[in-house]
């Protein structure tokens, strides 16, 4: 039997990541990363974990399905998953009190958006099974030189 009831509202896009070890993978995402469980179901090794600002992601332990081919470390080459936080700094000091490296080191970045350059800042960190995950924080925009 599951615990915990689903996040309200549902995102309309949810990241679901594939782990070797759920406890693992729950243990990071519910640590530095600052996540907490919407709901479980312990029988299936599958969590809903959201963060206040509205970010959601479902963590499950491989069973086999859904598998499109071999599952070799690092999981997810390809794919950066970013989060939006009120403070990255914060979560960066959490990421560094865990002992764990990053990918990126915090830094300032700024992107041209088309019409305005968009800053933030950010960091890139690997899960537990290599999936590469940007946390960042929104500082604003500004016009293109």
């Amino acid at each position: 039997m599951g615990t915990g009831s689903p996040p309200t509202p549902w995102g309309n896009l949810i990241a679901e990541f594939m782990v070797s070890d759920y406890a693992r993978t729950l243990a990071f995402w519910t640590g530095p990363l600052g996540f907490t469980p919407a709901f479980t179901r312990p029988a299936q090794r599958l969590a809903c974990l959201t963060r206040p600002e509205g970010a959601q992601v479902m963590v499950y332990e491989r069973d086999g399905d859904w598998e499109t081919g071999p599952m070799q470390p690092p999981f997810g080459r390809g794919a950066v998953t970013q989060i939006f936080v009120e403070n990255v700094d914060e979560v960066a000091l959490a990421i560094r009190a865990a002992g764990l490296p990053f990918y990126v080191d915090p830094r300032e970045k700024w992107r041209d958006w088309g019409d305005r350059l968009g800053g933030q800042r950010e960091f890139l960190v690997q899960d537990p099974d290599g999936y590469l995950i940007m946390v960042a924080q929104r500082i604003g925009t500004r016009p293109i030189p």
